[in-house]
């Protein structure tokens, strides 16, 4: 196997696993809560997507383990934020994508 293609296996598997780690929800509110409030504690996220500390927690784990988000320590508090603003582009076009599926099949409201 050409290092082109061992690095192309790389990245697929690369690619899969952030797929993986967005494919929840919570997750991807948690992105969009980020873009708009830049940081947050994660007592201010569990009362803003209303689910519990401790499965805020969990989720943030998880994205940091994918650098998807980062810390920052300010006294006792630790402060998330988006690691890489780039997400939110990829983030955007889904979105994106998905609104105008929804609209060419009359399933959205045209609020949108």
């Amino acid at each position: 196997m050409t290092n082109k293609n061992h690095l192309d296996k790389r990245i697929f598997e690369l690619h899969a696993t952030v797929c993986k780690t967005l494919s929840h929800p919570k997750r991807l509110e948690i992105i969009d809560v980020l873009r708009d409030e830049k940081e947050m504690g994660v007592t201010e996220l569990a009362k803003k997507l209303n689910i519990t500390k401790a499965n805020v927690s969990q989720h943030l784990s998880l994205m940091r383990q994918q650098n998807m988000v980062k810390t920052r320590r300010d006294g006792v508090a630790i402060l998330y934020s988006l690691a890489n603003p780039k997400i939110l582009i990829a983030y955007d076009a889904l979105r994106k994508t998905l609104k105008e599926q929804l609209k060419a099949d009359g399933k959205l409201l045209e609020k949108f």
